[in-house]
Order: structure tokens, then C-alpha cells, then sequence
């Protein structure tokens, strides 16, 4: 059914899971905007209807830019997805502060500032759907990942907490916890993280990881970008969302796992794979 009255903006749209969920919401009838660095890379968007938009999640000016952009047309949104986000991984004694901090920045703080900008037009209309898009990271931990993982948790109970404080004005707020996906993170994440800890005294381990990332993502394959969209489709569809949603390859299992055997058996199955 279409669904033109409602306003949706997804960022980290120039790829992957942002440009899948971008699709989707259009192809559900909403109005869909959809923003990233790369614009040159959302001319298909653009071309099926999408409006895009240029957005660094880390820069003030850009982010009132595009909520500014947004309100003089349609006084806000109905629906935010909050996707864009990266995967820092090396040893903490190699990772820089400064590099942690932009890792905080763009999967946490920026987001959390465009969330704050878009929120007071969702209270006066007494709705809305705000996702975000964690990762079954948030949920466990890998080696070399520290930075990473700290972002993901940290935005599952920033979630959590944001959840709480709107439902009172008719705003839900959904998480969605990807697994392994076929996207280019594997390849973006692995490089960094060989140029940080490749040398020195985590060398071997880094190249362990290395090894078994690929391995991960080779074995098996990830699951379509399209597993994510469908999910999100969902709930900003539904009228009573679930607080959690998790898809994609190994998701479940892994979630499980941590959750139900405890830290010392998922440290020994963690380990398993970098041997």
C-alpha cells in the first residue's frame, strides 16, 4: 500500500544496507531522502524518485543542513534511519584516541545529534519511527574490535534509553542488529586494521583475524543487503514495532550463544577461528 503522507531519511545511503533500505521505503510509497558523502554514488536513487542529499555525520554544518533541507520542505520526518556507520578494528595499545573518537563520532555522536535536530517535529506530530542500525556487534565482541564493539554497545543502550524517553510522545524507537552482510566491510574494516596492528607485537594475531574475516566472509557468504531492508520495511509499517530486530547471517546463532553459555565459551569459540 503507499504510504506518500510519511517523510523518511536514511543515511549511509551510498551503498549497502542504506541504499537497500532507501529503495525499499520508496518502493513502499513513502517519501524517501537519502543522504551520504558520496552523492556521486546514489545517481540510481535519485532516478527511482529518492531525494539525495550530501551529509557528513561528523560535521554540525552539514547535519542542520540537511534537517534545514528537510523541514523547509515537509517540516520534518516520520521516519529516521539512522545506518551510516564504519568498523574500526585494531589492537587498542595501536588505535589512536583521535581515531577512536571519529569512531565514537560517526557511529554514535553524529547520529545522536541528527536524532536530537529531527526530534521536535516528531513530538508535535505525536509520532514517528526512529531506527538504528547496530550490528549483532552490539551484542558480542571480536578480536581487535574494541572500538567497534564499544560504538555498537554504546548505541544499543543509547537506544534503549531514547526508547523510553518518546514513548510517551507516540515515537517508537527500533533496533535493528545485522549479522554478516554482502557488503564491502569486510575488505573496508580488514586493510586499516593490517596498517595498525600488522607489525610490532600483534602482528600474527592481526593477521589471524585477518585470515579468519575473510574466511567468515567467504564460507558461506553473507546474506543480501535485502534481509536488512525487508526488516526495516517492517517496522516502520507496523503500528507496534518490535524494540529489537535481528537478521542475516550468523545473527541469531552468535546472539544466542553469548547470551545463553556465557563469556568463557564464547571467548573459546571466538578464539577457535584465529588459531
Amino acid at each position: 500500500m503507499a504510504d506518500t503522507n510519511r517523510v523518511a531519511l536514511v543515511t549511509g545511503a551510498s551503498s549497502g544496507i542504506g541504499k537497500e533500505i532507501a529503495r525499499r521505503l520508496i518502493a513502499d510509497g513513502l517519501t524517501v531522502y537519502a543522504a551520504a558523502r558520496r552523492t556521486d554514488k546514489m545517481a540510481d536513487l535519485a532516478e527511482a524518485g529518492v531525494t539525495v542529499l550530501a551529509l557528513d555525520i561528523t560535521d554540525e554544518a552539514s547535519i542542520e543542513a540537511v534537517v534545514a533541507a528537510i523541514a523547509a520542505a515537509h517540516g520534518g520526518v516520520d521516519v529516521l534511519v539512522n545506518n551510516a556507520g564504519f568498523g574500526l578494528y585494531g589492537s587498542v595499545e595501536d588505535t589512536s584516541i583521535a581515531d577512536a573518537r571519529y569512531q565514537f563520532d560517526v557511529n554514535l555522536f553524529g547520529l545522536a545529534r541528527l536524532t536530537q535536530l529531527l526530534l521536535p517535529a516528531m513530538r508535535e506530530k505525536g509520532a514517528g519511527t526512529i531506527v538504528n542500525i547496530t550490528s549483532m556487534g552490539g551484542k558480542i565482541y571480536t578480536p581487535l574490535g574494541a572500538w567497534y564493539h564499544a560504538s555498537k554497545h554504546a548505541l544499543e543502550g543509547w537506544s534503549d534509553c531514547l526508547r523510553l524517553e518518546l514513548a510517551p510522545f507516540g515515537i517508537h524507537v527500533v533496533v535493528v542488529e545485522p549479522g554478516i552482510i554482502e557488503t564491502a566491510f569486510g575488505d573496508v574494516l580488514m586493510g586499516p586494521m593490517l596498517e595498525r596492528s600488522g607489525k610490532g607485537a600483534y602482528a600474527d594475531f592481526a593477521d589471524k583475524v585477518a585470515k579468519a574475516t575473510r574466511n567468515s566472509y567467504e564460507r558461506g557468504g553473507g546474506s543480501s543487503p535485502t534481509v536488512i531492508a525487508d526488516v526495516v520495511s517492517r517496522a516502520v509499517k507496523a503500528g507496534r514495532p518490535k524494540t529489537r530486530y535481528v537478521a542475516g547471517r550468523l545473527a541469531w546463532p552468535m546472539i544466542q550463544v553469548r547470551k545463553w553459555l556465557g563469556d568463557r565459551v564464547f571467548d573459546r569459540m571466538v578464539m577457535s577461528a584465529v588459531r
